[in-house]
């Protein structure tokens, strides 16, 4: 048969239209009196009960109050409603506040619903009619897809036989909530229970977890364990979808939550203070919604205070984009559904849909809202877009779009070709080709800076990138990108113009002949870089050597020097040549032979040691090849 289905049902309505009787009636739960302390072991939130019903489907009742606490209380114990049941006294119809309830059960996004006239006991058959009619005239208009009003009475029992059917009819109709999602969990109320630790309770969104599993609290940002689950009062293994949980928690203290937080599993969440969202402003509001006009936000369990950002003003009945502000943070996925009260008087104004929970700080929001409401490959090839060369992480994907976690490769697709994947990120090809573009124009200046070097470093390469410690596989791509379009070449560790080759000719004149001559002159009184520059000024000497070097025309001795290979080489055989004579020799006894002065002498001994043709013995040299060591080169 498989996992029975299970539904979220909210009441909704005006104060004493006897919403909590009709809750008791189907399920013989008194809602305003379940208190914790009847209960033994984990227990469940106030205004919560299970409505077992036919062909395997199982409903929990969300009961909430129809005073000003409502919108706390709905969004508290009741979001993710999958039906409302807009319960209207038969005696007294349609009134104000079922009109502002009406509103927000919209707002949330809900999609289907049952009107009750209750109280059918008071009312007579003509009188019912009437009110029929007017209900269901009046949700017409609405964009929730209402069933035909079905007329209950709590006292006798009138009714709720066919209520009980309508619910299984709409439930059979809905899709069932996927197990395969991120676990989230919005908690509504934390207390803590002998022997149990401390207790956190909600309804859980989306996913599963099971006990001895870790979750992460937000933005608490702690990772605890589960020690145990209840459902509706029953021990369970397992926490799903569309059911009122109760998590035991180990790790934490009841202190350190409160009502807003979340308990998730998965990578990609994090807690944000700013939301880029679709606003609709209620025909009945007051006024527009302006930049800087303070609200209060109301989406999972938290309410927060906001600032409206970034926003042409929405009038009153129109939606708009806008950037929100938020006072504190809160968890967000995109395509949230959120509820708007004015700040003062509290009164619901409004609503919208999360399009982002993580906006960059530019563009603005009205640039980017119409994408941010396209299908998911559109959407998230805009994110990519917008993140340039800092790419966006896979992993982030199912929570920043607001998709399954299975739905990932499929939504990298259709984001077309203009998107790649390198690693753990997706980078925008056109930012890529950009900076390639760019870098290859940092490699043709330092070409002309630097004629006679053979290229930049790829450190230093990397050192220019836009993005300040660019990711390594954006990187890679950079390079790998470079290379393909030809905007540069990689030799070794250096990057060059593709066919770059430093040389003489071409970029020194005479001016490297110039020192070459100087340098076989001097012999083995070999110059200093610095006393070179003195008698070159006209020439950059050291990038001149470096380059002479590399042709293979000088050789360099120690970071100071360098010097001709033909005076060297023979320096080399004089030194061989003493040594097979004396067995060892002296600095001083080398003086001597040569009519060196230490100056020049030691910096080419040195060079002789480092080159393997000598090596110490106390104060003194002997050839390196007869102790066994390696040869000249």
């Amino acid at each position: 048969m498989g996992h029975p289905r299970r539904l979220v049902v909210g009441t909704a309505g005006h104060i004493d239209h006897g919403k909590t009787a009709l809750v008791k009636a189907l399920t013989g739960v008194d809602t305003d009196r379940w208190e914790e302390e009847k209960r033994r072991g984990i227990t469940i939130d106030l205004g919560f009960a299970p409505l077992p019903l036919a062909d395997g489907l199982q409903a929990s009742i969300v009961d909430v109050p129809g005073h000003e606490g409502f919108v706390k209380n709905m969004l508290a114990g009741a979001t993710g409603i999958d039906v409302a049941l807009l319960v209207i006294a038969a005696d007294e119809g349609v009134m104000p506040q079922t009109e502002e309830h009406l509103a927000i059960v919209e707002l949330l996004g809900v999609r289907r619903g049952v009107p009750v006239l209750s109280k059918r006991d008071l009312v007579d058959d003509e009188w019912l009619a009437l009110v029929r009619t007017e209900v269901a005239e009046r949700l017409k208009a609405s964009r929730v897809r209402w069933d035909a009003p079905i007329a209950v009475s709590a006292l006798t029992g009138a009714g709720l036989d066919d209520l009980r059917a309508a619910l299984v009819r709409v439930g059979g109709d809905l899709p069932a909530r996927p197990t395969e999602d991120l676990f989230r969990l919005p908690i509504d109320r934390v207390f803590a229970v002998a022997g149990a630790g401390t207790v956190v309770t909600g309804s859980t969104w989306s996913g599963s977890v099971a006990i001895g599993d870790s979750v992460r609290l937000l933005p608490l940002d702690r990772e605890v364990r589960v020690r145990s689950i209840e459902v509706h009062g029953e021990t369970a293994e397992r926490a799903v979808p569309g059911r009122r949980t109760a998590l035991a928690l180990v790790g934490v203290d009841k202190a350190e939550l409160e009502r807003g937080a979340v308990a998730v599993t998965g990578p990609g969440w994090a807690s944000t203070t700013t939301l880029d969202v679709a606003l609709e402003l209620l025909p009945g509001a007051r006024k527009p919604l302006a930049v800087r006009t303070r609200i209060r936000v109301h989406l999972g369990t938290a309410e927060v205070l906001a600032r409206v950002a970034q926003v042409r003003a929405i009038a009153p009945g129109e939606t708009g984009f806008a950037r929100l502000l938020l006072e504190q943070p809160i968890v967000a996925r995109g395509g949230d559904r959120f509820v708007v009260r004015s700040f003062s008087p509290v009164t619901t104004i409004g609503g919208g849909l999360v399009l982002d929970p993580f906006p960059p700080k530019r563009p603005r929001v009205a640039e980017r809202g119409l994408a941010a409401q396209q299908p998911g490959g559109e959407r998230l090839a805009r994110l990519v877009e917008e993140a340039g060369l800092r790419g966006v992480p896979v992993r982030d994907v199912p929570v920043r779009v607001g998709i399954l976690p299975g739905e990932v490769t499929a939504t990298v697709e259709q984001a077309g070709k203009g998107v790649i994947a390198s690693g753990d990120l997706l980078v925008a090809r056109r930012a890529l080709a950009a900076e390639v573009e760019r870098l290859g124009a940092v490699v043709g200046a330092h070409h002309q800076t630097h004629p006679l070097d053979p290229g930049l470093s790829l450190q230093a390469l990397r050192a220019a990138v836009a993005v300040e410690d660019v990711a390594g596989p954006v990187w890679d791509l950079l390079v790998e990108y470079g290379v393909k379009k030809q905007a540069f070449e990689v030799a070794g560790a250096v990057a060059r113009r593709p066919g770059w080759k430093a040389t003489l000719e071409s970029h020194a004149g005479d001016s490297g002949a110039r020192l070459v001559r100087r340098l076989v002159e001097a012999r083995w009184q070999v110059p200093t870089v610095a006393e070179l520059q003195q008698e070159f000024p006209d020439l950059g000497v050291a990038p001149l050597l470096a380059h002479l070097a590399r042709e293979g025309g000088v050789e360099q001795v120690d970071l100071e020097r360098y010097a001709s290979k033909p005076a060297l080489e023979e320096f080399r055989g004089a030194l061989e040549a003493t040594l097979r004579e004396l067995g060892r020799a002296t600095p001083a006894q080398l003086r001597d032979r040569t009519g060196l002065t230490r100056k020049y002498l030691i910096p080419l001994l040195e060079w002789a040691d480092r080159r393997a043709i000598t090596r110490r013995d106390g104060d003194a040299r002997v050839l390196a090849r007869l102790t066994g060591a390696a040869g000249g080169s």
